[in-house]
């Protein structure tokens, strides 16, 4: 297992992290392949993909950073753990989640849209948080999270796009998470197409 500490160091290297929502394991590992050879280094399998477990084993060849997404409860994040899992992630802050992953040492990543939610979180040892969906904020909502909480990392998912992804960047954002663009590129255009538009993303990096 890779620990903890080095995930996280990963995820801040990493930037852009890919959030893979598929409405099959085959289009996930798609997607999620087609990602990775463009050059990203952290990907994100939503529990919302059928036959996930699948998509867990197949990417588990890969290189790159594996964590598990839309993860609703702490039954659903143990099966991720077990499943090769390296960080959790979850659209909301659940503090069973939070005590799971803590006693398996694995970064969990709740969604906070609020300064008490993610108050709340770093009291149980979330490190960085999900802001989702962030299309319901400015990136200057980071800075002001950030007046009274300096010590609080941001990762805004949700509407997170190749045009405005610097400006979360800018603002403080340690990470990004991205996801539509991806998808809907693969079911237009393919695999290949998916790994040009990860380059153009990788390329525009602040």
């Amino acid at each position: 297992m890779i620990p903890k500490m080095e995930v996280y160091q990963q995820l801040l290297e990493s930037k852009i992290v890919a959030v893979i929502r598929g409405k099959d394991a085959q289009e996930a590992i798609a997607v999620a392949e087609a990602s990775i050879q463009g050059g990203l280094k952290a990907i994100e399998v939503t529990y919302t993909t059928p036959n996930v477990a699948k998509v867990f084993e197949k990417l588990s060849e890969s290189d790159a950073l594996i964590g598990a997404g839309t993860v609703l409860d702490a039954e659903t994040a143990r099966h991720a753990i077990l499943h090769g899992a390296k960080f959790v992630v979850s659209p909301q802050f659940d503090s069973s989640i939070a005590k799971l992953c803590n006693r398996y040492s694995v970064p969990y990543l709740p969604g906070c849209m609020t300064v008490k939610e993610m108050v709340q979180a770093n009291e149980y040892g979330c490190d960085i948080l999900k802001l989702f969906p962030a299309n319901g904020f400015e990136p200057s909502f980071i800075g002001s999270v950030n007046g009274p909480l300096p010590h609080v990392r941001i990762m805004p998912t949700g509407g997170i796009n190749i045009e405005n992804m610097n400006d979360w960047l800018e603002a403080g954002a340690v990470a990004v998470g991205i996801g539509s663009d991806l998808t809907k590129t693969y079911r237009s255009s393919g695999k290949d197409a998916v790994s040009e538009l990860v380059k153009d993303y990788l390329k525009r990096l602040a």
